[in-house]
């Protein structure tokens, strides 16, 4: 039986947590659409990334609140920001690079906070059951199409994951994919 899953393309985003997003802002977090994770949603609110090379207007802050700040970006905005940040999963975050997040009050710098987010597929406890896999493996996902290929991607087990594969922008368009279309994970 194929593993079908949806695919989420990813923008550049920002986790904040509630500290650095009043230093940013004088008005609360507002909620602008839910996304496919239980409880994560895009915030009407936006942030501009700068680093000593320029900035990137218009970044969208995802919901609720975090205990860490983190900032995804793509490579293609690292390069045009000057930066080199590391693969990782959210949360992993120890010498990741540092970036300055401007908000309407004003702006902070944070250190080890901008990474290149790993991809990933998002699973509930019970999905993860029937296909037989735990938090942190590796598998291939097999994307069909004219620019065809196999991807590695590792497992996000949560109580809040919905089945999708999350890849970013430079991912997305270098295979041809877009939000929704169906790839297969290969087990």
């Amino acid at each position: 039986m194929k593993k079908l899953v949806i695919v989420g393309i990813s923008n550049h985003h920002v986790h904040l947590t509630e500290e650095v997003y009043n230093m940013l802002f004088s008005r609360a977090l507002t909620k602008k659409k839910d996304l496919t994770q239980i409880g994560d949603f895009a915030a009407n609110e936006t942030v501009t990334l700068k680093t000593e090379k320029t900035v990137i207007e218009n970044v969208r802050i995802i919901g609720p609140f975090r205990s860490y700040n983190q900032v995804e970006i793509s490579q293609s905005d690292a390069r045009k920001l000057g930066l080199q940040p590391p693969v990782r999963k959210s949360g992993d975050l120890e010498n990741s690079e540092s970036i300055t997040i401007i908000g309407e009050k004003g702006e902070i710098t944070l250190d080890n906070v901008c990474i290149l987010a790993e991809r990933h597929i998002h699973l509930n406890p019970n999905d993860a059951f029937k296909w037989q896999v735990k938090d942190g493996d590796i598998v291939s996902v097999s994307i069909k199409g004219k620019k065809s290929c196999l991807m590695d991607a590792h497992i996000k087990v949560s109580e809040n994951g919905v089945l999708a594969f999350h890849i970013d922008t430079d991912d997305a368009n270098a295979t041809l994919l877009n939000n929704n279309d169906e790839v297969e994970i290969m087990l």
